[in-house]
């Protein structure tokens, strides 16, 4: 599901052609091929088979979409610990470097707070600029250190620490970019649509059913665009581990 697809415009989306599918099933059995009574019992459980078969999709989609967002946030947990450790190993640099290197690691937690929080895909674009400048300054600046005196165990440690906060952003990226895929959105659509043409089909008279069954399902379809949407969803991953070591590395 793209990022630029609310997930209102989801909940509306289908709430939508799910209403239209039944009162075009309504609309046939009417008006075009009644029911008769002899198929009711396996038109039953055709119906109840694809009601079954929705719902387990919807449980599918919705397991993704969790899985996801506990992935976000494990990443998100992981680059402050990445972030931290390293702000504490620059004490294993010269002083100059490690006075350095901390304002620079200042500086590039804001920016990976500002990550987390932007809607705007402006925004995001200027904080990934800047972001891939920190990086570049901040890998120069141990990779000087390094060539100023002898290579020991300790200074190797430093160097190893500024790969983690550099791969722990490539994974928090990679992540984000994870999504429920496309096609099990139009699955979705096809059996909820499908769904709610035989249950209009199936109905001797109009009936709340049908609007309660679309607006459960369309519902349910916004929670799971919601948990999938990091930047546009109202459910978000809060930055609290960053914000934390941001504190505390202003309070040092």
């Amino acid at each position: 599901m793209s990022e630029i697809i609310s997930p209102w415009i989801v909940l509306l989306v289908f709430f939508g052609a799910q209403l239209l599918a039944a009162y075009a099933g309504d609309f046939f059995r009417r008006k075009i091929r009644p029911l008769r009574e002899e198929e009711r019992a396996d038109f039953d459980v055709v119906r109840a088979a694809t009601l079954t078969l929705l719902a387990l999709l919807i449980g599918f989609s919705a397991a993704m979409a969790v899985t996801r967002y506990d992935q976000r946030r494990n990443y998100e947990e992981a680059e402050a610990n990445a972030i931290g450790t390293q702000y504490l190993r620059a004490d294993l640099l010269p002083e100059e470097d490690a006075a350095k290197l901390r304002d620079l690691l200042s500086r590039y937690v804001e920016q990976r707070i500002a990550f987390y929080t932007a809607r705007d895909d402006g925004q995001v674009a200027q904080i990934a600029t800047q972001t891939g400048k920190l990086q570049a300054e901040l890998w120069s600046t141990v990779v000087r250190a390094t060539t100023k005196g002898e290579q020991t165990a300790v200074i190797a440690l430093a160097v190893a620490g500024m790969n983690d906060v550099l791969n722990s952003q490539g994974y928090t990226q990679a992540a984000w970019w994870n999504r429920v895929p496309i096609a099990v959105w139009g699955l979705l659509g096809l059996i909820a649509v499908s769904c709610n043409l035989l249950v209009g089909y199936g109905e001797y008279r109009q009936s709340f059913f049908t609007l309660v069954l679309s607006l459960i399902v369309s519902i349910s379809f916004f929670l799971i665009a919601d948990i999938d949407s990091p930047r546009t969803g109202v459910i978000r991953v809060p930055p609290q581990n960053l914000i934390a070591l941001s504190q505390s590395m202003k309070a040092h």
